[in-house]
């Protein structure tokens, strides 16, 4: 009998769905793509609308031969790639393999990887979606334009490697944008003032000033809030009004892509690509003990809050067993989308309802346990009953002064139970706000005293991983599947850096953004990017040819194009950054110039001088001397790390690693120097690599364990805390603060 073959993206995918299907069936992976555009050319014919020019992906060759082979001994093939336009992408390359040898190509869509899911999907196969297909190839096709040709121009600007990109452009112009409105921002003095008062059964309780003559407040300074204080402190204080209402609250739907990035970043701490990545290794399939392979979650990319009617009524039976009659909502909440093209997936939810997050959590990592117990509990929460909030609130009268005092207390908690609010911004610590029970309408309250503190006013907050994807879904920018990508670009092009949470701009970031705002002001903005995204939406819903929308989109770029390259020169000058030193060689200007190392000193007459010298001489002196010319050694920081060089370069150009402490491996004779990694990271390890093995990611500081008899530490930190010495050996903890003490102390013995 012959089987039939089933083609899938990853290999995890493949065991869950090969779990389900039987003997009767071949499941194959792709891993992902098979065919892209070429990596040394742009691959489209502009000329011939558009054309793109696909070629097998390096290492896929095998695998195509695989399924020709497979296909030609199948009675038909079911492509199972992911339901959404990439997925539609690869297995429209895949049939276009396999068609010569097989025909009977059908495209099935799992939005779920369950039994039930898997065999609906077989039994109920379709055709590829050719307009999905259409959407794909003209974002890959912009975004090769984009890249191919307007890359070139940062690298003669700045240095070659440099690149731009048609939505990560407009993501780096965002953060830049930010900064600099905290670079102009000005602080702005301003005060408040609380009264701590008293009523007539001696209960004390807080009041905040906000109206004067029924205008709000502005104390701008000390002057200002002394009179106000002096001039309160004589009035007669009395309470004209109280009211009290109860409010409800809904909870959010379930999640989307875009919801999911932005609550696990902010709740979780985790960069939005390791969410994507560990949610598509919950959807493909978990190790579940004596299970198997078991999909935990529905399908990762999506921009639709819909939820299938049985999915629902399972989890409001969940909720009345384990919560309670009182805690399911009066009628099944049905959540509604912006638009009709978002409905073609559900939302993120859990496959199987029964499976609480404690009970599969000794088969889960750390990072899937807590997201997929964030999804679990906001889909629960989305069909459980509205919280309800009472809020009272008093407002009290000193002359032509109002003071108020606003409380909420929780009489329900209902969906709050399971899902709990949470602020990314870190505040103060603010003491309990209560209002007395017994106070009246009318009272005359006793004044105890009179609180006046001052501000200032604050910049806007920097970008995180959190907020610049909600800020990218709100503007339309980019798909919620791409932000993960975009934001890790960023990063390794080092156009910006993370600090804790904080998206902050680099300066060759920052230099990036300048030119080709300056330069394609028309095409890297945000409602041009939001206007092509509409219209790639428009082409996968049958509105729009993608020839159409390739067209409106190179008339305007290729006119920008056309007016940077006569503008170049001009640009480059403008950017230029002269310095005050002059050519060692030649004694022209030395300029400011861009390496993938960094900002050095170059001669402005080159290439007929091709003289350099670091920009910054920031260096550390030490006790040794160069073995070639006698002059000082010092430590300076280099493209590998740090290293020692003559003091005299670039006249001695004497360097050798910087030794950091002896290697303590046995029988090795070797030093322990830093190098830098692929990624820019800094390591230590042996000179005597590769005889010698030892690695640490961690600072070595050469001083020995007084613990036990290791002749190095290592310097960690700690999440929260103070950095701390840590030895590797008995991994005894030596807090950092006690260790410079202590070496002080020495020194100042000695």
């Amino acid at each position: 009998m012959e089987k039939s073959l089933v083609i899938v993206e990853s290999p995890a995918k493949a065991r869950t769905i090969n779990k389900y299907l039987g003997r009767n069936f071949v499941v194959k992976a792709s891993l992902g793509h098979i065919k892209n555009l070429p990596e040394n050319r742009l691959g489209v014919d502009i000329k011939n609308d558009f054309k793109p020019e696909y070629v097998t992906i390096k290492g896929k060759s095998k695998f195509i031969n695989e399924i020709k082979k497979a296909a030609k001994d199948s009675s038909q093939i079911y492509i199972a790639t992911d339901p959404d336009r990439e997925g539609e992408a690869i297995a429209w390359h895949i049939a276009q393999e396999i068609k010569p040898k097989n025909g009977n190509i059908y495209r099935v869509l799992f939005n779920e990887i369950t039994k039930k899911a898997v065999e609906t999907g077989i039994n109920n196969p379709g055709k590829i979606d050719l307009l999905k297909v259409d959407a794909q190839q003209a974002r890959r096709i912009m975004d090769r334009i984009v890249g191919y040709q307007i890359s070139p121009f940062l690298w003669k600007t700045l240095y070659s490697g440099l690149s731009a990109g048609r939505v990560q452009s407009v993501a780096l112009r965002l953060i830049c944008d930010k900064e600099q409105k905290i670079k102009e921002f000005t602080p702005e003095e301003y005060w408040s003032v609380e009264a701590l008062l008293k009523t007539k059964n001696q209960n004390e309780f807080y009041s905040t000033l906000i109206k004067k003559n029924n205008t709000k407040i502005s104390i701008p300074d000390k002057n200002t809030v002394d009179k106000i204080v002096d001039e309160l402190s004589k009035l007669t204080i009395r309470i004209i009004d109280i009211k009290e209402k109860k409010i409800k609250r809904k909870p959010e739907p379930p999640f989307i892509t875009s919801s999911l990035q932005q609550e696990a970043s902010k709740r979780l701490g985790l960069s939005t690509s390791r969410i994507m990545k560990i949610a598509q290794q919950l959807y493909e399939g978990i190790e579940i003990g004596k299970e198997g392979n078991v999909g935990l979650i529905t399908y990762m990319r999506t921009d639709s809050v819909r939820i299938a009617d049985e999915a629902r009524n399972k989890v409001r039976k969940f909720i009345e067993k384990n919560f309670g009659n009182e805690y399911l909502s009066k009628n099944p909440r049905i959540f509604k989308n912006k638009n009709k093209s978002q409905d073609a997936h559900e939302a993120i939810r859990p496959t199987y309802i029964e499976k609480r997050p404690d009970d599969i959590k000794p088969y889960l990592t750390k990072d899937q346990y807590n997201i997929y117990r964030l999804i679990f509990n906001r889909f629960v929460a989305s069909q459980m009953a509205e919280a309800v909030i009472s809020q009272k609130s008093i407002d009290i009268e000193a002359g032509d002064y109002l003071f108020r005092t606003a409380c909420s207390t929780t009489d329900f908690n209902g969906f709050l139970k399971v899902f709990q609010d949470f602020s990314e911004t870190e505040k103060d610590e603010k003491k309990e706000i209560h209002i007395p029970e017994d106070i009246k309408k009318g009272e005359i309250l006793s004044l105890i005293k009179l609180i006046p503190k001052q501000h200032f006013t604050q910049p806007p907050p920097r970008y995180t991983e959190s907020s610049l994807v909600k800020e990218l879904d709100n503007l339309n920018i980019g798909r919620p599947s791409t932000y993960a990508i975009i934001i890790t670009t960023l990063l390794q092009r080092n156009y910006i850096e993370k600090s804790g949470k904080k998206l902050i701009p680099t300066e060759l970031g920052l230099v990036v953004n300048k030119i080709l705002v300056s330069s394609f002001p028309e095409i890297f903005n945000v409602k041009f990017t939001a206007k092509m995204e509409e219209e790639l939406d428009k082409i996968e819903n049958g509105i729009k040819k993608s020839i159409n929308v390739l067209k409106d989109f190179y008339t305007p770029f290729s006119f920008a194009l056309e007016k940077y390259k006569k503008n170049r020169l001009k640009i480059k000058k403008e950017i230029q950054e002269f310095s005050e030193k002059k050519c060692e060689l030649c004694g022209a200007p030395m300029i400011v110039r861009w390496s993938k190392s960094g900002k050095f000193l170059g001669c402005s007459n080159f290439p007929k001088c091709k003289y350099t010298m670091p920009l910054s001489r920031d260096e550390t002196s030490t006790n040794e001397t160069c073995p070639e010319c006698g002059s000082m050694l010092v430590i300076k920081n280099g493209k590998y790390g740090e290293f020692l060089s003559c003091s005299r370069y670039p006249e001695c150009r004497f360097a050798k690693p910087l030794v950091v402490a002896k290697c303590p491996e046995k029988n090795c004779n070797g030093d322990i120097i830093s190098r830098k990694g692929k990624k820019g990271r800094i390591f230590y390890s042996c000179s005597n690599y590769p005889e010698c093995k030892f690695i640490s990611r961690y600072k070595i500081v050469n001083q020995n364990c007084p613990y036990c008899d290791s002749n190095y530490l290592e310097k960690r930190k700690t999440k929260g805390k103070n950095p701390v010495l840590m030895c590797p050996k008995c991994k005894k903890v030596i807090k950092l603060l006690i260790y410079i003490l202590k070496n002080l102390l020495i020194i100042f013995l000695k």
